[in-house]
Order: C-alpha cells, then sequence, then structure tokens
C-alpha cells in the first residue's frame, strides 16, 4: 500500500512544478509554450494554497510570475543557507535565539555573492555573535525541504568551526540572545533538535564519521530504464 500524501509532499510537488515552469518562461520563445507554463504555473499556486489556506492561489502565481528571469538568469535553483557549529575550548557550542520565531539554533544566513561558503560561515557567526572562527570540515549538506524544515527549494550546508577570539554581542536586528551551552544544558525551544545535535557535538568532540547529505531516492529515469522487457 502506497504511503498516504502529506503536506510536505504538496509542497515538494508545488515547488517543483513552479520551479518548471518559471524556467520554461525564461527561456522559450513561444507564445503558445508560454501560456501552458503560466497555466502550469497556476495549478501549482493551487497546490501550495491547500497546504496553507491563508495563501490566496492568485497571489503565489503572481509571486512566481514577477520572479521569471530570462535565460540562464532564469534557471530555477534551490536557494544555499550556510551555517556553522562553533565550539569553544571548553567544548561548549554557540547558539543564537532567533529574533524573528524565539528559537535557538546555531548561526546560519543566507549565501551573498562573492563569499565562498565557508566565507558566508565566518560572516554569518561573527555578525549574529562577535565571534571570530576558524572553519575547519563539512558537517552536513541537505535538501531543507527534504528534510522537512523549509518550506522553500533550500540546500543547506553547515561547517563546524572553532572560536578563536571576538566577544558575545547579539546582532541588533537578528538576534535577540546569544551564548556559550553545555550538550547537557541547552536551551529551549531548540530548532530541529533531532536533525543536527548529534552531528554537532560528534564533530565538536572529534567524532564525526563522515558528512551527512540526503541518500538518493529511487529516481524516474532510473525506474523506466530498469523496467524488464515484454
Amino acid at each position: 500500500m502506497s504511503e498516504a500524501v502529506t503536506g510536505q509532499d504538496l509542497l515538494d510537488w508545488a515547488e517543483t512544478l513552479a520551479g518548471i515552469a518559471r524556467t520554461g518562461l525564461g527561456f522559450t520563445e513561444s507564445l503558445y509554450e508560454q501560456e501552458r507554463y503560466e497555466e502550469i504555473l497556476k495549478v501549482a499556486a493551487q497546490i501550495r494554497s491547500t497546504v496553507d489556506s491563508k495563501i490566496e492561489p492568485e497571489e503565489v502565481a503572481d509571486e512566481w510570475m514577477r520572479m521569471v528571469g530570462q535565460g540562464v538568469a532564469g534557471y530555477v535553483t534551490p536557494k544555499a543557507a550556510v551555517g556553522a557549529i562553533v565550539s569553544n575550548d571548553d567544548d561548549e557550542i554557540l547558539l543564537v535565539q532567533r529574533a524573528d520565531s524565539g528559537v535557538w539554533l546555531y548561526p546560519t544566513g543566507w549565501a551573498d555573492i562573492g563569499y565562498s561558503p565557508v566565507e558566508v560561515a565566518i560572516k554569518e557567526v561573527y555578525e549574529e555573535t562577535g565571534i571570530h572562527c576558524e572553519p575547519l570540515t563539512l558537517v552536513s549538506i541537505v535538501d531543507g525541504m527534504r528534510q522537512g524544515f523549509t518550506k522553500i527549494p533550500l540546500y543547506s550546508m553547515v561547517f563546524y568551526c572553532k572560536a578563536v577570539g571576538g566577544e558575545l554581542r547579539p546582532h541588533p536586528l537578528e538576534t535577540s540572545d546569544c551564548g556559550w551551552f553545555a550538550r547537557d544544558a541547552l536551551p529551549e525551544p531548540l530548532a530541529g533538535l533531532e536533525s543536527w545535535v548529534d552531528d554537532a557535538f560528534a564533530a565538536i568532540d572529534g567524532n564525526l564519521a563522515e558528512v551527512r547529505f540526503d541518500a538518493p531516492r529511487s529516481l524516474p529515469w532510473e525506474e523506466e530504464t530498469n523496467e524488464p522487457e515484454n
């Protein structure tokens, strides 16, 4: 028996369809194809609105249309976020309390153009906490929608870093508090506890065996090529 469709499934399908349609609109020169892609975008918006009744499908479709680019610039790809697990000499972890949600999490932010991933990690840690750090290794790179912690297409990269200086200073807009915490005294509420805490302290202890990433799924074209011949 197939598994029941979840809200996360609907989000995945809506964003996938919207990405295909917006990319098609960015490359096509055919009026016929443009109309078809716009219809797909409207269907995707309808699916998206079933997950959140407060969202009007027309508004979602209009927003997606405004995001359509031309050519390569219009090719829709996931956004990228970079986070940092930072420890000090006492093996405590650096956490921030998000100003928008009140939850505690490691420093993280959108990848900025002109910076490499590790440079973004260093920048986000300093901006959100006032701490200078040195990146040591990659902890994980995952699909945020597949992991269930975001509603938009997003790849999340998390690095393990060591604090090398600075003083605790929360960002006046992005964080309401920040601090060092032992593993048996973590603050609450803690965002996504099950998905990253074990990896974080494994890295701090020097026991991180491998980088965590999403296991590949069975892909449609593989299923087609593996069909038995009649």
